[in-house]
């Protein structure tokens, strides 16, 4: 069964910035099964979010927050709450310096097995966003192949596809390894090369078809998430939409 069709809203930060119930109006209008959360407006408590979410029928399928340790637990477990959502992820942004080395990485590791208990206890599930850092050798090893062998497996990894291949990896090839430990999938198009615009889905050189293919039937969540794009961010995210849903690929809003 294909998995259901979700939108990541930083993909429109812009447009929520600006007018967030116009742009939350305009985003439950566009087919999506679901949204995933970051980074609410500065000027709109996240209540309030949540608020005008659950008034638009709009699932939160995760939400991406701080770490789940020290003062990032109770952000954390604030932001699941008002979005109504158990599922929590670490998007991982900007790069530690701890992926220099394969031991830093160890560290990190640890580090996200103590969030992840942390996160149980609050009644949550705690997931890994990765960048291309985490796909770049180090020390002759993927860093995130060291993850995988040293997090807890309660720990989901969310892979964002595009970030993989700018890395020189194949996503579809990734995916599979991944099984079961990928509920979510984020998926990007475009030239595959950092610092140049992203484009809508089907149109870039990706294959998606073949990472939804190789990701089977555990992904739950096949989730747009385009962080730059040239043209209008709203009709680039309802065509990635389109075409998910046009190919048989995902599943939009019944």
């Amino acid at each position: 069964m294909a998995p259901r069709l979700g939108l990541q809203l930083y993909s429109l930060r812009e447009a929520l910035d600006a007018d967030f119930p116009g742009a939350l109006r305009r985003i439950a209008g566009l087919g999506f099964a679901g949204v995933e959360t970051a980074f609410f407006p500065e000027a709109v408590p996240v209540a309030e979010a949540g608020r005008q979410l659950r008034a638009l029928d709009l699932t939160v399928l995760a939400a991406h927050t701080p770490l789940p340790l020290g003062a990032g637990r109770e952000e954390a477990r604030r932001i699941a709450e008002a979005v109504g959502c158990r599922r929590i992820v670490w998007h991982g942004w900007p790069r530690d310096p701890r992926y220099d080395t394969i031991d830093g990485v160890r560290r990190l590791a640890d580090e996200f097995n103590a969030a992840g208990a942390a996160a149980a206890a609050d009644g949550l599930t705690l997931g890994i966003h990765n960048h291309w850092w985490e796909c770049e050798p180090v020390e002759g090893e993927l860093p995130y192949r060291v993850l995988l062998a040293e997090l807890d497996p309660a720990i989901f990894v969310e892979l964002d596809a595009y970030w993989a291949r700018v890395a020189g990896l194949d996503p579809a090839a990734v995916a599979g390894e991944l099984g079961a430990r990928m509920p979510l999938l984020h998926l990007k198009d475009g030239p595959a090369t950092r610092g140049v615009p992203m484009t809508a889905l089907g149109t870039g050189a990706l294959d998606i078809p073949a990472i939804l293919r190789a990701a089977g039937d555990d992904l739950e969540w096949a989730i747009v998430e385009l962080d730059q794009v040239a043209t209008d961010p709203f009709e680039a995210v309802q065509q990635s939409h389109d075409y998910l849903s046009g190919q048989g690929l995902a599943i939009g809003r019944m």
